[in-house]
């Protein structure tokens, strides 16, 4: 698969989602669940207009194009301009919210003087396999790309004009496509469909369907072709219409920070000036771009079933720079579902704990690096506890949302489980020689090494931000033992979450600087010990170790833009560039200790900073400003609510 790194628009229901770049090109398309299976390796479009070659919609040096989501939906545009011929096209993508199927409108406008003949063109290739090679075929103006386990259709109400099942991708160059053949053995293959002729002014409009259909029950072509000529009946502007009130609904409903309702609040909130005026109105605005896209986001993300959540839709099939991204990593899902939470999102939410969790907890009681959001385990390089310690400490902060009792009845014995993998991680020695473990740590059911992945999922050792975790993990038991009055272990747990406590004030503390350490091993300044404070709550905010500590996370983590790197030296993917995570955590420490004006800055960074469509990134470009590497993580989200939140409650 070619490397298409940049989903800049991600559409879909409970069982499709699909991602497009910011010219209109499909990118990826997921079915039935948001991580696997991913079925395309390239599909492009184009147009032959009178006597030219073929038009690629997605790269023409002709061509000049916006995109933009319809307002508070999931229904994204993009509108292509071809100056040679000047013929405006117009994209609309979206999927039904009960059908799964994918429908792509186009609407084609003569801007010319003179008349433009047009013929639309999709190329389409699949990923293939030896275990699963894709065929082809053309029956009822369907184009059929089927395998063993599934089968992809194209097709229109508009009949197909010709196709090419072999070649196709050499052949589609000039825009004449011809086939003697109604069937090929290839893995891409091209349809045409005739637009007709286009008088000056005039519009028309064709409407493409892609339907998956898996090989299990239907797998028969006479059936499968039955299926589609149900699909070919659909009211598409009905559909259309029902999906957008669907999405607008849903935003509605789920405004937890009221900034629908509360606009002048908001305004004052962002820039602390007291009068609603255009510059707080403009901030406001830019703002709820990127709320309204949080909320349209988190239900793409996660998986209905199953309640596991996706850190972000796939962006390196090949690994060619990273480890993957589409799975359910527990510690960014902890972030993910407190949002959710935030958002009115809380059955998501309970579901997570209650199905996902209990799914995926090992024998022994921990949990995985991460998973495939049905449940199954993903590829892992090596353990993390935070990961463990972050699902208890994540169920109570649920319950605080909810107050539900049956919720941590049914979710006590997991947590028991995974208190007992926390109990018996050794944690070295005091400066005294004082061996330090919580419990039988020469048992052989201990599985688990003292040193863990931290949580960037770089260094080995022993970690401030992991051992906070489980400090709050400890926390979290004995309030979810209070709540069901369950006294037997309590005092045993407050006595190794202080136990905790002291061993980081002994042992990630830089006599030096006076300022915490980030492990063991370095002195390197990393964001990531701002998770003593926030949001694990183990050291206070007002501590003069912690104050020294933000004084030297601003001197070496700061960007000369104003956001913030991880760590000092990062150099993942270039390095250096700031992080709307590592900034957001910075603008919650600010927002706690009151420092408003700074925590502004900060969130207002990150605002800027996000895609024209809404989207949050991994990384920030420090030189362009602009989104880097992965578009619309939902970590980078999760935080951006938070601290939204955080700072309604001042």
């Amino acid at each position: 698969m070619e490397n298409k790194y940049y989903n800049e628009a991600i559409i879909g229901n409970k069982n499709i989602v699909a991602s497009f770049s910011k010219k209109g090109e499909m990118l990826r398309l997921f079915y039935p669940t948001r991580d696997y299976r991913q079925f395309i390796e390239t599909i492009h479009t184009g147009l032959k207009v009178n006597d030219s070659a073929i038009i690629y919609l997605h790269e023409d040096i002709n061509n000049e194009y916006e995109q933009y989501y319809t307002q508070n939906t999931n229904i994204i545009n993009t509108k292509i301009k071809n100056t040679y011929f000047n013929l405006s096209i117009l994209q609309t993508d979206f999927v039904p919210i009960t059908k799964d199927i994918i429908i792509k409108k186009l609407t084609f406008t003569n801007e010319n003087t003179i008349d433009l003949n047009v013929n639309f063109l999709i190329y389409s290739k699949l990923l293939s396999n030896n275990n699963n090679m894709v065929g082809s075929k053309v029956e009822n103006d369907i184009l059929m790309q089927y395998s063993h386990d599934y089968t992809f259709s194209i097709f229109s109400k508009t009949p197909i004009l010709s196709y090419r099942l072999n070649n196709s991708d050499e052949d589609i160059k000039s825009g004449i496509l011809h086939d003697k053949d109604y069937i090929g053995m290839a893995n891409d293959s091209a349809v045409s469909f005739d637009i007709g002729m286009l008088k000056p002014g005039e519009s028309k409009e064709i409407e493409i369907f892609i339907h998956i259909n898996e090989n299990n029950e239907k797998y028969k072509f006479d059936e499968i072709i039955e299926e589609t000529e149900k699909i070919r009946k659909t009211d598409t502007k009905k559909e259309q219409e029902s999906t957008k009130k669907y999405w607008e609904e849903f935003v509605k409903n789920h405004d937890g920070l009221q900034i629908f309702t509360k606009q002048e609040k908001w305004q004052k909130l962002l820039t602390g000036e007291e009068q609603a005026n255009e510059n707080t109105y403009k901030k406001y605005l830019e703002m709820r771009k990127v709320y309204v896209r949080s909320i349209l986001l988190f239900p793409l993300l996660s998986n209905e079933e199953t309640g596991g959540i996706s850190a972000a839709i796939e962006i390196d099939e090949a690994r060619t720079k990273s480890g993957r991204y589409s799975y359910c990593w527990p510690r960014d899902a902890v972030f993910v579902t407190k949002a959710l939470d935030i958002l009115k999102m809380q059955e998501q939410t309970t579901k997570f704990y209650t199905n996902f969790s209990k799914q995926t907890q090992s024998k022994n009681g921990m949990w995985e690096q991460r998973f495939y959001t049905d449940g199954r385990l993903a590829p892992c390089w090596g353990y993390q506890i935070d990961e463990t310690a972050s699902i208890i400490y994540g169920i109570y902060e649920h319950y605080k949302i909810t107050k539900d009792k049956n919720f941590l009845r049914e979710t006590y014995e997991m947590c028991q489980k995974a208190v007992k993998v926390l109990t018996n991680v050794p944690l070295g020695t005091f400066p005294n020689g004082v061996s330090v473990t919580f419990g039988n740590c020469n048992s052989k059911e201990r599985l688990i090494t003292h040193e863990s992945y931290d949580l960037w999922e770089m260094n080995e050792g022993i970690h401030l931000y992991s051992l906070s975790a489980i400090y709050a993990a400890f926390k979290a038991m004995i309030q979810i033992k209070r709540e069901l009055n369950i006294i037997e272990g309590i005092e045993k747990l407050e006595s190794n979450a202080e136990k905790i406590k002291e061993y980081c004030i002994n042992n990630f503390y830089d006599e030096d600087t006076k300022t915490l350490k980030r492990n063991n091993k370095d002195n390197i300044t990393d964001i990531s010990m701002l998770g003593a404070v926030v949001p694990f709550e183990m050291l206070n905010k007002d501590n003069e170790i912690v104050k020294k500590t933000i004084e030297k996370i601003d001197l070496n983590l700061r960007t000369y833009t104003g956001g913030y790197i991880r760590f000092e030296n990062d150099n993942y993917l270039g390095g250096n560039n700031p992080w709307p995570i590592a900034t957001i955590w910075m603008a919650l420490y600010n927002i706690q200790t009151k420092n408003l004006e700074e925590a502004r800055k900060q969130i207002e960074f990150v605002t800027k900073t996000a895609t024209n469509n809404g989207f949050l990134a991994e990384q920030v470009d420090n030189e362009t400003m602009g989104a880097k590497w992965v578009i619309g993580l939902g970590w980078s989200h999760a935080m951006y609510i938070i601290a939204l939140e955080s700072l309604l409650e001042i």
